[in-house]
Parts: C-alpha cells; structure tokens; sequence
C-alpha cells in the first residue's frame, strides 16, 4: 500500500476542473488579468448564491405573508388584553383633540374624573376589538400580490407593514368600524361619553363640541397594531429566534 497525500474529495476536484478550464479559455482568448486570481475567484465564488435568485417569488411572498400572519397573531396576544393599551405609553389612546375644550371646561368645575373614565374606555374598547379584529387583519394579509413582493422583501425591515398599512388601512377601517362600534358599547364608553356630554352642556356660555369616537378608537387601535406589527416583522427579518416555522426559517434565513 502506498502511502501518500490523501484524495481530494470529487467536490474539490471538480471546482479545480471548472477553474482550470475556465483559465485556459481566458488565457487563450487574451485575457490580461493574471492567471491565478482568476483560478481564486473562480473556486472562492463556487457554491455561492443570491438567495433572492435561487427562491422562487411565489416562496419569498409566501414568506412575507407567513411574516405578517405571525407578527399579527403576536400582536393580537399583546394588545387584546386587559391594559394592552391602557399600559402602554407607546400606544395609549389619549382623549380626541376634539375635546379639549370639554376637558378645559370639566376641569375648571371639578368634573375631569368623568373625562378620565372616558379615556379608559376608550382604551377599553381597543383591547376588545382587537382580537375580533383579527380574521379582518389575516384575510387582507391574502391580499398581498406577487408585483410587490421583491421590493418588500429587499425593502427596510418594516416594509411588508408599511405596504400593507398603505394599501389595507382604508378598506380595513371600514371593516372595523362596526367591530369598534360594538366594542364601544360593550365596554361602556357610548355611555360615558354621552354623561360627560351632559355635563359640558349644563355648563353656560360653552361652545358645541363632539367627537366620533368609533372612527377615532379605529384609527388610534389600527395605528397601536401597526406599530408593533412592524416591529415583529424586523424581528423576524433579522432575528432567527423570532422565525418560529420552517418557511419563516427558509425565506427569511436565506437573506
């Protein structure tokens, strides 16, 4: 038995083959750049692949949807319990500016606990609707076409979010508006605000005032979901940890 240099694996040898064969072509048609740099590059870039290129568009869209349907069920879970908005200085809904002369009023005569009711149901009536949101939130994410998914997917890290907020914010908070109207209702916040109402109209000389509470709660609950929906989809864009299913881990581990 003759001792000697192990083989090379068939992989090596053939990226040295292909290397080679190219050197000779380049050679003989006069190529100036020197012969080994050439052989380097060649063999360095073998195996080396865009990602972008070697996963189909119907995948890569797949993925982005998969990216929003998980970001938004997280999103749900954080803001559709109790204090989900409430708590959170990020996406408290303040009283609409549409009431600030009512505020002003209130408290000179020593009524702004009725206004500070009102604020926390409004936030009330968020948390409720939010996860009766839901299915409107997953069923627009289907809506995502194949012509805007390569800009999405190479887009800054809330790009999906950003797209779909664009072009689903409109027919989404026509959707809303009765699920947020009911949850109005329910948690009490129609009745409060029609006793702070009362109250401002007792006053004298007070100027007429009103708020549309359902398309505000709308506006305010889908801008808090939005934001953090962004933020889940950075994160799964550029933390493994965060891709918690195979496609997420295929599309987005690919980058």
């Amino acid at each position: 038995m003759r001792l000697g240099r192990p083989a090379r694996p068939w992989g090596d040898r053939l990226a040295l083959l292909i290397a080679a064969a190219a050197i000779v072509g380049a050679d003989l048609a006069g190529a100036e750049e020197p012969w080994w740099k050439r052989g380097r590059d060649l063999v360095g870039n073998l195996g080396k692949s865009d990602a972008t290129s070697v996963l189909p568009t119907t995948e890569i869209a797949a993925g982005l949807k998969e990216a929003l349907r998980v970001g938004t069920e997280r999103v749900v879970s954080q803001l559709g319990q109790p204090g989900g908005f409430q708590n959170d200085p990020a996406v408290h809904i303040p009283l609409p500016e549409s009431l600030g002369t009512v505020q002003t009023a209130l408290d000179r005569v020593g009524l702004s606990a009725s206004l500070d009711a009102l604020e926390t149901k409004l936030n009330e009536a968020a948390e409720v609707a939010t996860p009766k949101a839901r299915d409107l939130f997953l069923g627009a994410i289907t809506e995502m076409t194949l012509e805007d998914v390569k800009q999405i997917y190479d887009g800054p890290d809330d790009a999906a979010t950003r797209y779909f907020q664009g072009k689903m914010s409109a027919p989404l908070a026509r959707e809303m508006a009765p699920v947020v109207e009911s949850s109005l209702s329910e948690v009490g916040a129609v009745q409060k605000y029609d006793e702070v109402m009362s109250q401002y109209r007792s006053l004298p000389f007070v100027p007429d005032a009103k708020a549309n509470l359902s398309a505000y709660v709308v506006e305010k609950g889908m801008d808090g979901i939005f934001h953090y929906l962004a933020q889940q989809e950075a994160a799964i864009r550029t933390d493994p940890a965060a891709r918690t299913t195979e496609l997420l881990r295929q599309v987005f581990g690919a980058r």
